[in-house]
């Protein structure tokens, strides 16, 4: 019988240096898209797709992201005095009654791969969703309920993939596949960062996993690199060689918000469509020209 996903990863210990200053004393993960920050888009999306457990790996200066997804008893009193109700319903409705929350220190960015196996004790024997924040994607079906879906079918792990430009496969984890595969794509190789003159293919993974509990056991195996990092893309290379592996190409635009011009994006693409601003903020734009 085939586990059902739970839980999800949310590795969010990284400093987000291309944004400083507006970084230095606040997370990443908490810079806004028009009224709601990068967290909340990522949370929601794994809402959607019926976990109920998300456990954020954090580091040193991200206790905002534990108070935002926290009760706010202050502020709701406030709220409610000023009759403000419907703030007060956002503010008191941003997690399901049913989802709890769990975080767990990364004493040292060792990498992604170090991130995931910090989560070990809290996933145990589950397979669990890894959700990467920076990554906003906007679909109509959200993207990790449509790799739930995938992985529904076998009980193998999901790799979220797309097409990139081949200049900028050393910025992304490049799958190679097997081809004339029916049922899907089956990973047969990933490399972390290869140059475009070397990379196996164009398809790399953005940001979004569904994998199996065996990870732990083969990113206990990898050989840290640069930085003593332990790279996931590694622990999964190994993890080939128990289990198959599936690439899948999500129906969704993806948006990397940890480059400023993604996150210029998405608040441009996603102010538009606000229904307090959507309609003024597209007349302002066209007057730009």
């Amino acid at each position: 019988m085939i586990k059902k996903v739970r839980k999800a990863v949310f590795p969010v210990a990284g400093m987000g240096s291309r944004f400083l200053p507006a970084t230095k004393a606040s997370p990443k993960e908490m810079l806004p898209i028009v009224d709601k920050p990068l967290i909340q888009y990522a949370v929601e999306e794994a809402v959607a797709a019926g976990i109920t457990e998300m456990i954020f790996i954090t580091g040193r200066g991200k206790r905002a992201i534990e108070d935002h997804f926290d009760k706010a008893y202050e502020l709701e009193t406030e709220l409610e005095q000023r009759g403000k109700h419907r703030v007060l319903e956002v503010v008191r409705n941003l997690l399901p009654r049913d989802v709890s929350c769990a975080y767990i220190r990364q004493a040292e960015a060792l990498g992604l791969g170090h991130a995931i196996l910090c989560a070990a004790p809290l996933v145990g024997d589950e397979p669990f969703a890894v959700v990467l924040a920076d990554d906003l994607i906007d679909a109509s079906v959200p993207v990790l309920r449509q790799m739930v879906g995938q992985y529904d079918q076998n009980g193998l792990s999901v790799l979220g993939v797309q097409e990139v430009p081949r200049s900028q496969t050393g910025q992304y984890g490049i799958v190679q596949v097997e081809e004339g595969q029916e049922n899907g794509l089956w990973v047969s190789g990933i490399v972390e960062k290869p140059e475009p003159a070397v990379a196996p293919s164009t398809l790399a993974v953005v940001g979004r996993y569904i994998l199996t509990p065996g990870i732990f056991a083969e990113l206990r195996q990898v050989d840290p690199g640069a930085g003593g990092e332990i790279q996931l893309t590694d622990g999964i290379a190994r993890l080939l060689h128990r289990e198959r592996v599936q690439a899948f190409p999500f129906d969704g635009i993806r948006y990397d918000c940890g480059s400023k011009l993604g996150y210029l994006k998405a608040t441009v693409t996603y102010g538009l469509r606000h229904g307090e601003t959507g309609a003024a903020f597209a007349e302002w734009l066209a007057e730009r020209g």
